[in-house]
C-alpha cells in the first residue's frame, strides 16, 4: 500500500509540471495571446513595421512553434517545425472542428500522405513532412493584419 502513494505523488508532480511548461501557455487562434512564459523560454520578434509580433517557443516534443499576434495581442497564425506534430486541437481552438471537417473530406481525395492543405473559409492549415520532421502553419485569413500575407508566415 505504501508504494501506491509515492506513485500518485510522482504522477501529480509530473502532471503539474507539464501543465506549467512553456508550451502549455499558448493561446489559440483568434484569441488573445497568453501571458508570455518566464524569461528565457521564448523569443519575441516584432516584424513588418510593427504590424505583428512572433513569439517562438519549443514544446515538450522538441518542436519549435511560432505564435503570430497583432499589436493588440490577437493570435492570427501559428507555424511549427520539429520532430513531433503540435497539438492542433489546442492551437486551433474553436477552429479545430472546421479544420477537421475539411480534413475528413480531403482525405478521400488525397494524393499524398506527406502533405496536406485544408483551406476553409475561416481557417487554413498546411502540414507536411515525414516521421520526426514535421512542418506546418495555420492561420485565419480574415484576421491577417493589413499588409501581411500568408507568405510572411514562416
Amino acid at each position: 500500500m505504501s508504494k501506491v502513494i509515492p506513485f500518485y505523488a510522482v504522477w501529480a508532480a509530473v502532471l503539474a509540471g507539464a501543465m506549467s511548461a512553456p508550451g502549455a501557455c499558448r493561446a489559440e487562434l483568434g484569441r488573445m495571446a497568453a501571458r508570455p512564459p518566464a524569461a528565457g523560454t521564448a523569443i519575441v520578434h516584432s516584424l513588418k513595421s510593427g504590424s505583428f509580433q512572433v513569439r517562438t517557443t519549443t514544446d515538450d516534443g522538441g518542436t519549435t512553434i511560432s505564435e503570430y499576434t497583432t499589436p493588440a495581442g490577437q493570435v492570427f497564425a501559428y507555424t511549427w517545425q520539429g520532430p513531433t506534430m503540435p497539438d492542433l486541437k489546442t492551437l486551433l481552438g474553436s477552429f479545430y472542428d472546421s479544420w477537421r471537417d475539411g480534413a475528413a473530406s480531403a482525405q478521400a481525395r488525397a494524393s499524398t500522405l506527406h502533405a496536406t492543405r485544408i483551406a476553409q473559409p475561416d481557417v487554413v492549415v498546411e502540414s507536411g513532412g515525414q516521421m520526426r520532421s514535421y512542418v506546418g502553419r495555420a492561420w485565419l485569413p480574415g484576421a491577417l493584419p493589413a499588409g501581411v500575407s500568408a507568405d510572411d508566415l514562416r
